[in-house]
């Protein structure tokens, strides 16, 4: 039985890709099963191009944000994930869906949390000046980054950065620490 892995996404599905593509080797010991989105995207191309099942789940179709939440609650459910992955999905989960698959999502974030929670991480450490940032991957709760932290990597700010530039850097740690963290899931060694 493999380790069932659904992701979310609402971007160009970089870090998707990074772990559709760790999960593609015969080691490696999770399985990408589904990606979902709450738009088109290109995620969803990405997706595609790896053999992976695509869903989209788009608010507007839902008369509240409860319904959407159920609604993707279903979509997520149909894949019997063991493991839901946000990667860079735009989205806040609320209760409807984390009453089904809290326990089981995670979310990636651009910063060294609980410093810099939200939206505008890159543009957040930039602007109070710090030498180091990082990125955080850590369990969904019901606030906005604030669940438990599984694991960090530090990335030194760079005289000069810009969002985009430093954004790129965190990204690519991003994408390495994302596929270990959820090998390490899967095969039990991080709780």
């Amino acid at each position: 039985m493999s380790f069932r892995v659904v992701v979310l996404a609402s971007g160009a599905g970089t870090l998707a890709g990074a772990l559709m593509t760790a999960a593609a080797e015969a080691d490696y010991p999770a399985d990408v099963v589904a990606l979902g989105a709450d738009r088109p995207a290109k995620a969803l191309e990405v997706a595609r191009g790896h053999g992976v099942a695509t869903f989209t789940v788009n608010p507007s179709d839902f008369a509240s944000r409860a319904k959407w939440d159920q609604g993707m609650a279903a979509a997520v459910a149909v894949f019997r994930p063991d493991l839901v992955v946000s990667a860079g999905f735009m989205r806040i989960l609320g209760p409807g869906y984390l009453d089904r698959f809290g326990d089981r999502t995670i979310n990636t974030h651009p910063s060294l949390l609980p410093a810099f929670p939200g939206a505008h991480a890159v543009r957040d450490v930039l602007e109070a000046g710090l030498e180091v940032t990082g990125c955080t991957i850590h369990r969904v709760d019901s606030g906005v980054d604030t669940g438990p932290v599984l694991s960090q990597h530090q990335v030194a700010v760079i005289p000069g950065d810009t969002q985009d530039t430093l954004h790129e850097r965190i990204k690519v740690a991003e994408r390495r620490l994302l596929t270990q963290t959820v090998a390490q899931l899967a095969l039990g060694e991080l709780v």
